[in-house]
C-alpha cells in the first residue's frame, strides 16, 4: 500500500471517501441506536473537505503573491538606494566645486571649463535620482531643512528661510542631506 505522501490530492480524497464509506457501513451494521441515526452524505463530507483544501490553497496563493510583492519592493528599494553612500560622498565634491566657482579672480577660460565639468557632474548625478532641495525664501520644513541659526528679518516672514549655508539633496525623493539654513524669527 502506498504511503500518503506518495499520493496525489485526488487520490487522497478518494481514499478518504472510501474510508468514510467503510466507517459508515460499520456503524449501520452495529447496534440499533447507530442504525437509527441518519447516514452522513459522502458527497457533503467530500465537499467540505474540498472546500477546506480550496481555502488552504487560496490562502497559500495569497501569501505567495504577498511574498512576491514584498521581495519586488525590497529589490526596487535596493536598486534605488544602492548609490546613496556614494552620492553622499560626492556631495562634498559638489560643495567644493561651488566654492571654487564663487572665488573671484579666476582666469575666465579656467572658470568656464570648471563650470562645464561641474554641469556635467550634476547632470550625471541627476540621472541617478539626485535632486537639490531648494530652500532660499521657502518656509522652514524640518523634514528637509536643518536650522542652525535664527535672525530678525524685515524682508522675510516668521519661519521663512533667509539664507542657505549648505545645500541639501534628495535621492529618489529621500532626503540624504538636509539644507543647513538660517530662519527668520
Amino acid at each position: 500500500m502506498k504511503n500518503r505522501k506518495d499520493l496525489t490530492d485526488e487520490q487522497i480524497l478518494k481514499k478518504q471517501a472510501e474510508e468514510n464509506a467503510e466507517a459508515t457501513e460499520e456503524t449501520f451494521e452495529g447496534d440499533e441506536e447507530t442504525s437509527k441515526k441518519e447516514p452522513v452524505d459522502e458527497g457533503e463530507q467530500l465537499t467540505k473537505e474540498e472546500e477546506e483544501l480550496q481555502t488552504k490553497y487560496l490562502r497559500l496563493a495569497a501569501d505567495f503573491q504577498n511574498y512576491k510583492r514584498r521581495v519586488e519592493k525590497e529589490k526596487n528599494d535596493i536598486y534605488a538606494y544602492a548609490n546613496e553612500k556614494l552620492m553622499v560622498e560626492l556631495l562634498n565634491v559638489i560643495d567644493n566645486f561651488d566654492r571654487a566657482l564663487a572665488v573671484e579672480g579666476i582666469d575666465a577660460g579656467m572658470k568656464e571649463g570648471m563650470v562645464l565639468i561641474f554641469k556635467q557632474l550634476i547632470d550625471v548625478l541627476e540621472k541617478s535620482g539626485l535632486e537639490e532641495v531648494f530652500a532660499d525664501g521657502q518656509d522652514f520644513d524640518p523634514n528637509c531643512h536643518h536650522a542652525v541659526q535664527t535672525e530678525n528679518s524685515d524682508a522675510h516672514s516668521n519661519g521663512q528661510i533667509t539664507k542657505v549655508l549648505q545645500k541639501g539633496y534628495t535621492l529618489n525623493k529621500k532626503v540624504i542631506r538636509p539644507s543647513m539654513v538660517i530662519v527668520a524669527e
